[in-house]
């Protein structure tokens, strides 16, 4: 059955997106300096688990253990040559989690690497983001989440190769932190507004932020976003609060019930896609999705 695009669905209704990976990973056991995206090869029964749990919760949508698995990532655990591989696994392990009716929203993270020091040119990244871009589809995404990117310069050309060498929805969202003057930034200096209008220029169709925030502190993103760009469909992915080192352990604090008071301000302030990051789990999206269904 074919999947109506995401862009068309957000017309009518907001949709639930799903939660934390990382976090889940290792509660299965992923340890301390293991590759995350080696388990799509090595234990993909339990990579599917974690889009299952999410599905089952009622995401909507839900993401992909793929976050680094761009060659530069992989290197640093000799599996620059899995790359292909292993973001074609990642898909398909969430697809067949999704079905035919949620939608799967590949994760492509930042490459580790600054164009600004000329660590890496824009053809680099340009040529890994598109390898990750086409074998992801080939695993079954339906569109692909570009994230918790900072610079601009590596946002256009992730979004340029998936653009160009996929038929995939492109999604492209930020982290900003909050400044002592009370703004939004990048660690690039990059506001929200500024993102968000570069990310359409690339090429973008779906927009937002992600990470680095809770709930309630999206809000104000998310208005400076809607206010300069009234008709574009936004993302959000929240963390469960702001991280706190609680015995040597860092902690999430915001419990489902917590991040389901921001639900409706979050919508208020336009946002079409709202799911979780950091710290969230399958209780935290049920949570939001009972909030939108109460509204």
């Amino acid at each position: 059955m074919a999947r109506e695009k995401i862009i068309s669905a957000v017309k009518s209704k907001v949709l639930v997106s799903d939660g934390a990976w990382g976090t889940f990973l290792h509660d299965k056991g992923l340890k301390p300096g293991e590759c995350p995206e080696q388990w799509c090869l090595t234990h993909f029964n339990d990579v599917k688990e974690i889009a299952d749990s999410y599905i089952a919760a009622g995401a909507d949508m839900v993401q992909t253990n793929s976050f680094g698995g761009s060659r530069f990532k992989l290197k640093q655990y000799g599996l620059e040559e899995k790359a292909a591989e292993i973001n074609e696994a990642a898909a398909r392990a969430s697809r067949q989690a999704a079905g035919d009716h949620c939608w799967v929203i590949a994760s492509i993270g930042p490459s580790g690497k600054m164009l600004i020091t000329e660590e890496v040119s824009e053809e680099e990244l340009y040529d890994a983001f598109k390898e990750q871009a086409i074998a992801l589809e080939k695993g079954g995404a339906d569109a692909l989440c570009i994230e918790t990117m900072s610079d601009i310069g590596e946002a256009a050309e992730a979004i340029k190769a998936a653009k160009e060498n996929t038929k995939l929805e492109i999604i492209c969202t930020f982290t900003f932190e909050k400044t002592l003057k009370g703004e939004y930034r990048t660690m690039m200096g990059i506001s929200p507004e500024q993102a968000a209008r570069a990310s359409l220029e690339a090429g973008a169709d779906i927009i937002g932020t992600n990470c680095g925030n809770g709930s309630e502190r999206m809000i104000d993103i998310v208005k400076e976003i809607r206010t300069a760009l009234p008709y574009a469909p936004i993302l959000v992915h929240a963390n469960a609060g702001l991280p706190q080192n609680i015995d040597g352990r860092v902690v999430f604090p915001e419990t489902p019930e917590d991040m389901a008071k921001h639900i409706s301000a979050l919508v208020g302030a336009g946002a079409n896609i709202i799911g979780g990051c950091c710290g969230t789990k399958p209780e935290h999206i049920k949570a939001i999705k009972e909030a939108l269904a109460a509204l």
